[in-house]
């Protein structure tokens, strides 16, 4: 029975895992300026363009649906054509696993970069992520693969709920969940709960940190201790070098006439009133 329905959990992963067609993003990143700003910790966030992105986004109101975590060059892990693995991310019907970052040139995506993260608590926070490789999930909760496949509209207040697993597999449905986890592993804060504690002495705010299953890739992008680092912008932007369609390349535009140069051609000797010869040039303008 077990193996059924594990079965039966890959089948489901596979189809949730499928993408839809016609899917164009709005504004892909350039790849040569994304990989030269990402930097380890950094979480690279991913549109998507398969069935369980779609929901993702629904249930979370959001553009994103994916996420991952840059860790830089893995030795000893690289694709086919030698790029080597620099994210970590949690799959569905795959778990966790590393892969290049060209996987994600074509989609739309956004770097968000923890603030005043140490350099001990990052190289812990890849660590965390990089020690978890090779963990699967518990596919034999179809229930909870299922939730994916519902139509309904569903109330804000349950969306939330809607992500997470209710197996108690360390392991976790939404890819977010693993990156939160190695964030905390560190007591870094991404939305932490926070209650206002009133007293005759002082006022305090007590952070909790949320459960890591409750985290969607939204989170990072709305996190104040994390901020949006747009390729674009950070190597110098000058809207003045831009091409814009319906104006002409420069290389394309009709040659201009050079200035004309006007040389001095002859010199003759004029007699003045006092009967004294005097100079007088004449000018010549010639077009080029």
């Amino acid at each position: 029975m077990g193996r059924v329905l594990d079965n039966i959990g890959q089948a489901l992963a596979q189809y949730l895992e499928r993408p839809m067609s016609g899917y164009e993003p709005f504004t892909p990143s350039d790849p040569h300026a994304l990989a030269a700003t990402l930097a380890p910790g950094d979480v690279l966030l991913i549109e998507g363009n398969n069935h369980i992105s779609g929901v993702i986004k629904y249930l979370t109101q959001s553009t994103w649906s994916h996420a991952a975590l840059y860790v830089g060059p893995m030795p000893g892990q690289s694709s086919g054509d030698g790029e080597p693995h620099t994210l970590i991310e949690a799959n569905l019907g795959e778990g966790v696993v590393s892969v290049p970052l060209s996987k994600y040139f074509q989609f739309h995506t956004r770097i968000c970069r923890p603030v005043g993260l140490t350099e001990h608590d990052r190289e812990r926070v890849c660590a965390y992520a990089v020690e978890r490789l090779g963990l699967d999930y518990d596919m034999k909760n179809i229930i909870d693969l299922m939730r994916y496949l519902m139509p309904l509209p569903i109330p804000a207040r349950w969306r939330r709920r809607m992500m997470a697993l209710g197996s108690g597999d360390p392991t976790r449905i939404i890819c977010s969940a693993l990156i939160a986890q190695a964030f905390e592993s560190v007591r870094y804060p991404i939305l932490p709960k926070v209650t206002l504690m009133d007293s005759r002495l002082a006022r305090r705010e007590i952070l909790e940190i949320r459960h890591s299953s409750l985290y969607a890739p939204r989170d990072f992008d709305i996190s104040p201790y994390f901020r949006v680092v747009k390729p674009t912008l950070e190597k110098g932007f000058d809207y003045r070098k831009m091409h814009w369609a319906d104006l002409p390349r420069l290389r394309d535009a009709a040659p201009q006439a050079p200035a004309p140069v006007v040389e001095d051609v002859e010199v003759t000797l004029v007699p003045g009133l006092d009967g004294m010869p005097r100079m007088r040039s004449r000018r010549r303008i010639i077009a080029r």
